[in-house]
């Protein structure tokens, strides 16, 4: 809304200083500042009325040290994260762009689908919540509309790089780089030097004008990175701080990805696919990012807040569409590494213990315990220290996700 008054302001009467809003960069640092501080801030009196309403988690007693004594802590703190990332972006992006449109309908869908599951837990005393069909159900759907909106929207294009011969150097000294803005399936593949790779084409064995049917197998493919992602964060979140702060280091890198695949210039130097409008993410991106920050200040051990399914999921979901629409969903199998191995550690316990009952008569387990975190935590490891090693893993995940920048 800013955005749109500081335009007017600067077009009708040349207002002084109006015209730094058009710049991402700016927009996108206040966006985090106000998120932090909103979170932080505003977060305490959410917690409040949380515990006005006693919505306090109900912790099933899994033989875990200091697990019995959180007892009654808060949960529903999604609802922290998801009010001071909309509010910024409301205030400071372009409202009108298809990219934060679709990061808006995540938030709110997946939003909506974690308060209701941590709705049925509190408010109903059903601690399953809200039945695993139904989740994915919804997962699936929001799949199915963000990929719809995705593959076709008009507003959703790419820019490939001119052969030399066929770039054109302007009068104003500048060199036209890449071609016209045009629909494509094309996402990036890490560490090959030709990093490019066409989902449609996987058709091609239907033979002539099997392009279209592309929207298919795009449409499968960001179900299955929505659904697995969101669960992924959804089961991290075991232990104090782990997944706010795992998905804050997430959503940093993903921000620099947003930025340069939306600034033609930086694109070009580094040979990133250049995706049009795209930039504009980074203020969602980075309000998102100030949001989590923010309430980490209540969730790190010992946590006076829990973010619940309302928070891991709509964080699991975000960081999906993301990666998706900057052409980079191929890249959280090592960004996105702490949730991919928390999800892969249920896969391999439940699938051992089902497979080992069947054959021996007895079901066996290869972790003491699963979620991974869990684990560690059998193992009398403090959950604090669990965390911070996680982070710390978390970084050099991050650190050699923008290596593949370059590195090919």
């Amino acid at each position: 809304m800013l955005y749109y008054l500081f335009e007017y302001l600067e077009s009708q009467f040349s207002f002084p200083g109006a015209s730094v809003f058009q710049f991402i960069t700016f927009r996108a640092a206040a966006a985090f500042i106000l998120s932090l501080l909103i979170s932080a801030i505003y977060g305490k009196r959410i917690i409040q009325f949380l515990q006005k309403l006693q919505v306090g988690e109900t912790i099933r007693d899994l033989g875990l040290e200091g697990q019995v004594q959180k007892s009654g802590t808060p949960t529903m703190g999604g609802i922290i994260i998801i009010l001071a990332t909309l509010i910024p972006v409301f205030l400071l992006a372009k409202l009108d762009n298809i990219y934060i449109i679709i990061l808006v309908i995540t938030t709110v869908w997946m939003g909506l689908i974690g308060f209701l599951d941590d709705y049925i837990k509190v408010f109903k005393k059903d601690k399953a919540g809200l039945q695993g069909k139904f989740k994915i159900l919804g997962q699936v759907g929001l799949g199915i509309i963000v990929g719809s909106m995705l593959y076709f929207h008009e507003d959703v294009t790419i820019k490939e790089q001119l052969p030399v011969a066929e770039q054109i150097l302007q009068d104003n000294g500048r060199t036209t780089v890449f071609g016209v803005a045009h629909k494509s399936t094309k996402t990036t593949v890490p560490f090959l030097k030709d990093n490019e790779l066409d989902y449609t084409k996987s058709l091609s064995f239907l033979g002539e004008g099997y392009e279209k049917y592309g929207w298919i197998v795009f449409i499968f493919i960001v179900v299955f990175i929505v659904t697995g992602i969101s669960n992924g964060a959804n089961l991290t979140d075991g232990i104090d701080g782990l997944a706010a702060g795992s998905s804050a280091i997430i959503v940093i890198t993903l921000a620099v990805f947003a930025w340069v695949s939306g600034n033609i210039i930086f694109a070009d130097y580094l040979d990133v696919m250049y995706i049009p409008n795209s930039g504009e993410m980074t203020v969602f991106i980075l309000a998102f990012a100030g949001a989590l920050i923010g309430f980490l200040w209540y969730n790190t051990y010992p946590a006076q807040v829990f973010m619940g399914d309302t928070g891991s999921l709509t964080i699991g979901g975000i960081i999906a569409v993301i990666a998706i629409a900057i052409r980079k969903e191929l890249l959280l199998p090592i960004l996105a590494g702490i949730f991919v191995v928390e999800n892969m550690s249920v896969i391999i316990q439940v699938f051992w213990f089902k497979f080992t009952k069947k054959k021996f008569g007895a079901g066996r387990r290869v972790f003491r315990m699963a979620p991974l975190h869990h684990h560690y935590q059998k193992l009398s490891y403090h959950e604090s220290k669990i965390v911070v090693r996680f982070w710390i893993i978390g970084i050099l995940l991050a650190v050699l996700t923008i290596v593949t920048l370059k590195l090919r």
